[in-house]
């Protein structure tokens, strides 16, 4: 199978191959998190999945640099990503406010990525306990695809160190509120010396991104994938491919994070035309890193397709984030306004189903 390299193309595998395979994974997961026998658990499982389906189906368009194997890259990829919105609404919606817990809870994710750890009990520092399994065999299920990777040991320290800047950034923001910006910063700091010229808040921004790890995963299942090769992904992606990706989140998330009280690293910047020129500058930088990749305009065209499918949202509703969304989208040309009217035209079939 060969790698698109149009958008038309992208979207007719992504249509004809990819979506009804996460379809399929996500009703899998569904029936699972139905089974959850402790109710909490199983409503934030559900609420997940139904709520964030939009990140597998995003993440899952990386499985096609696989080829081949682009099913296999495609059952770790929902798993995975489940793994972390799963997660995510544990601790937005969590009785806990414990660093301890959050950190319990995250080594799924660790465990995911590194093949010789065994589960463990990842609710033990929460009155929530009885999932059924269903955490477990995802994390199950990430290692069980990732046994069979030929490439798996040259990403391997790329995917744990990916996975550290992920699960870092979940503790340190779903801490008690007045002790996430000082753990935030002073995280920031300890990084900042390996770090481009990036604000503390962008940095957690990148951090929150899983497309690294589902880029190296997917090339690890290819023959030739080379040790040069994944380094270079790594630096691809990090930080400013993933942080293109988590900030556009952000951004659409705005007025729900407002309203609900939670962290949103977007409301950081001081104006909107602040805003602004640094989304430009993400945009070109994503762009001037994925011109070293190898299928080099595969990812180019992610880069866009990421600003159409966000700046789709439903959930920019107020004129003047309709109209910033605009100007962010402009930026990114006429793919992204391809992938935006794409996912518009998706958005009301998915409605009327």
């Amino acid at each position: 199978m060969s790698i698109p390299k149009n958008p038309l193309s992208l979207m007719k595998q992504c249509y004809k191959k990819i979506f009804p395979i996460v379809d399929e994974e996500l009703k899998r997961w569904n029936r699972k998190a139905e089974a959850i026998p402790n109710r909490e658990l199983r409503k934030q499982a559900l609420n997940s999945q139904k709520n964030k389906r939009f990140h597998c189906e995003g993440g899952a368009i990386l499985g096609l640099l696989a080829k081949e194997k682009y099913k296999e890259a495609i059952s770790f990829i929902v798993a995975y990503q489940t793994i972390s919105d799963y997660l995510d609404n544990l601790c937005d919606r969590s009785t806990s406010l414990s660093p301890l817990d959050f950190r319990t809870l995250h080594q799924a994710m660790f465990d995911s990525v590194t093949i010789e750890n065994g589960c463990k009990n990842y609710y033990r520092y929460r009155e929530e306990q009885d999932d059924g399994g269903y955490l477990q065999e995802l994390v199950k299920t990430c290692q069980t695809v990732l046994k069979n990777v030929k490439g798996y040991p040259i990403i391997r320290k790329h995917l744990i160190d990916l996975c550290q800047y992920y699960c870092d950034l979940q503790v340190h923001k779903h801490v008690k509120e007045e002790d996430r910006l000082p753990r935030l910063k002073n995280w920031f700091i300890a990084n900042k010396s390996s770090l481009p010229d990036i604000n503390w808040f962008e940095f957690a921004a990148c951090s929150g991104s899983t497309l690294g790890i589902f880029c190296l995963v997917s090339y690890a299942c290819q023959e030739n994938f080379t040790r040069k090769q994944a380094q270079t992904v790594r630096n691809g992606y990090f930080p400013y491919i993933q942080g293109l990706h988590i900030l556009l989140d952000y951004f659409i998330d705005q007025e729900e994070d407002k309203l609900g009280g939670d962290l949103n690293f977007c409301s950081y910047y001081e104006s909107h035309e602040e805003l602004l020129n640094r989304f430009q500058l993400f945009i070109d930088e994503a762009d001037k890193h994925a011109r070293l990749l190898p299928d080099r305009k595969f990812h180019q065209m992610i880069n866009r397709g990421l600003l159409g499918l966000y700046l789709s949202d439903r959930k920019i509703q107020s004129q003047e984030t309709e109209l910033l969304a605009k100007k962010i989208r402009k930026h990114g040309g006429w793919i992204s306004q391809f992938f935006y009217m794409n996912a518009k035209i998706y958005q009301r079939k998915q409605t009327k189903v």
